[in-house]
């Protein structure tokens, strides 16, 4: 018999169900049945439905926490500022396309063809702040490109995206580096 779980407001509960929730989809998709949730939260199944009404509520809710920023703001706040800027935005887009790959990977799972409430106001404001968080990495820099920080950072973000699906890019996936250097210098042979 596995050891009592420690009590938990429903708050707490419904939090650790949450994320236990998220971790199985990632794996098992919507297959996933509430006797693994319970086991992998080390709950009795009924506790479940002390917080939830049905699995689906529980699950709606894991992906709709999949689909927040979790720790990308944190992430992207880190990436120090006096490194070089090639090496600044390698790191943003290595962190974006962790990102990518892990909704990706969870949208398959799952059978989602797009993100969930896309339009939502939620979603708008964290792509507002994702814009603002890029155009600070990016920072003193912005005077040395063609067009505005902003523009900069939309085009390496649509090319992080793009690079990191395996149906977009044909199965030939463009590293954080590669994406970089397409946006910092092109393609085009230099001709000293």
């Amino acid at each position: 018999m596995p050891p009592r779980a420690r009590p938990l407001s429903p708050e707490e509960r419904r939090e650790q169900l949450v994320v236990t929730t998220l971790r199985l989809l990632r794996e098992h998709g919507r297959s996933v049945t509430t006797k693994q949730i319970a086991e992998a939260a080390g709950v009795a199944e009924g506790t479940i439905f002390r917080v939830v009404e049905t699995k689906e509520e529980l699950v709606e809710a894991a992906i709709d926490r999949a689909f927040e920023p979790g720790d990308v703001v944190a992430r992207i706040e880190e990436i120090d500022p006096d490194l070089d800027v090639r090496d600044r935005l390698v790191q943003l887009v290595s962190i974006l396309q962790q990102r990518y790959r892990a909704t990706f990977d969870l949208m398959q799972r799952m059978g989602l063809v797009g993100p969930p409430r896309h339009d939502s106001p939620q979603a708008h404001a964290w792509r507002e702040q994702q814009a603002a968080l890029m155009v600070g990495v990016v920072g003193d820099d912005a005077r040395r490109f063609d067009v505005a920080a902003d523009e900069l950072c939309h085009r390496l973000r649509l090319l992080a995206f793009a690079g990191a699906h395996p149906r977009i890019s044909d199965g030939h996936l463009v590293g954080p580096e590669q994406v970089v250097d397409t946006v910092l210098h092109g393609l085009m042979r230099r001709v000293d």
